[in-house]
């Protein structure tokens, strides 16, 4: 039986320190609101124990399942329904998915009987997890695992023509006569050209001003892993000023790579001024050059302490020339975000997609959508976001 008013106390502890060891975001104040919830519901039945878990100490969705399994391995075996007899919880043995699951083999019979083994994947969970909340090893994990993203790019047409193994457009009138020398002037294969083409370019505008400070150097990993594995992609810094960091982003090594690039930067984690950038951008890069024809990413939450006028005016003037303009804001995965920041509701209407980009699972989307340029025909000029952006804004 149960004696003492602490137990509820000690066993919402240890409940609470095996679900943040599989990866569960438990709130700091979540323990004690746990160990008053099993004060209050009694731990003679499974029902209201397992309930009054889900309603103090899980937070998102995705924990759900850490959370079932948590609670199978230490509970399960602990309440007798009906009876209000606890039994002493089992220890718990915690594995991961990178362990030789033949370890224990080698090691003889095995972990004893009254282990229970609880597994779970750190990448999974790293996936899902948003980076202002990551400790500095899973961010750097989570940057470990950016460099298998595979960024492939869009193919946009060009007036160069391209040699057909079939029946093209146009003939190939070279290739035919050459090809007919050699049947004594007969043209008995007729080679034919078709219309060439060459990966879209991708350019990419990373807010690196004090709000954005949890996930600047995450995203600029990703632009890492973008620059270096493909050409034709160009990538700047926006703060209080423009700072193009392409070269610095071409190292192999991404350490070496990150360190060149915020030396580069002067402006780290300083104001935001998006207008003001975005017009540097469109007078010197942009309309003349590296935006005209390619997809335009613009990571930022949003804020900016300039004139959304200005914002408003740049943003129309790049979506003249881009083929498309996508807003990546970790801000967008919040509950109950909505763009009302005078910044974000200027630059909404011009954007083609608005995306999150908070996790690894974001940038995972992202890729693909890079790669497979989803949107087929573009916005109207000055319309509100034509893919992404309407009920997701809201």
């Amino acid at each position: 039986m149960v004696t003492g008013s602490e137990q509820p106390g000690r066993l919402a502890v240890a409940f609470t320190r095996l679900l943040r060891q599989a990866g569960v975001a438990v709130p700091g104040g979540a323990p004690a609101r746990y160990a008053e919830a099993l004060a209050a519901v009694g731990l003679g039945l499974e029902d209201p124990v397992y309930w009054a878990g889900r309603a103090t100490l899980v937070r998102r969705p995705e924990d759900v399942a850490a959370y079932d399994a948590c609670f199978q391995a230490f509970w399960r075996g602990g309440i007798t329904s009906r009876l209000g007899v606890v039994a002493r919880p089992e220890p718990v043995a915690l594995a991961t998915d990178e362990e030789d699951d033949v370890q224990g083999d080698e090691a003889g019979d095995g972990p004893p009987a009254t282990i229970l083994q609880l597994r779970y994947s750190p990448a999974e969970v790293l996936r899902h997890k948003d980076f202002g909340a990551c400790t500095p090893d899973e961010l750097a994990e989570a940057q470990r695992l950016m460099a298998a993203l595979r960024v492939g790019g869009a193919r946009r047409r060009t007036r160069r023509r391209r040699r057909s193994p079939h029946r093209g457009t146009w003939p190939d009138l070279g290739r035919t006569v050459r090809h007919a020398l050699r049947t004594g002037g007969e043209p008995i294969q007729r080679r034919w050209q078709e219309p060439g083409d060459r990966p879209r370019r991708v350019v990419f505008l990373c807010d690196v001003s004090g709000s954005m400070a949890p996930y600047a150097r995450a995203l600029l990993r990703f632009l890492h892993v973008t620059v270096a594995g493909r050409p034709g992609v160009e990538a700047f810094t926006i703060g209080t000023r423009l700072t193009r960091v392409t070269r610095a982003l071409s190292a192999r090594d991404p350490d070496a790579a990150l360190r060149r690039a915020a030396q580069s930067v002067p402006d780290w984690s300083g104001g935001t001024r998006l207008g003001d950038a975005l017009r540097q951008f469109n007078d010197r890069w942009g309309t003349g050059g590296v935006a005209r024809g390619a997809v335009v990413v613009i990571l930022s939450d949003g804020w900016d302490r300039g004139d959304p006028a200005v914002l408003a005016a740049e943003m129309a003037r790049l979506g003249r020339v881009a083929h498309r303009v996508v807003w990546v804001n970790p801000l967008k995965a919040t509950p109950g975000y909505a763009p009302l920041v005078r910044g974000m509701a200027a630059a909404l209407p011009y954007v083609d997609q608005f995306m999150e980009g908070h996790s690894l699972a974001s940038l995972e989307q992202l890729a693909r959508v890079l790669t497979d340029d989803v949107a087929a025909t573009r916005r109207p000029a000055g319309s509100r976001a034509a893919q992404g952006a309407g009920p997701q804004a809201a």
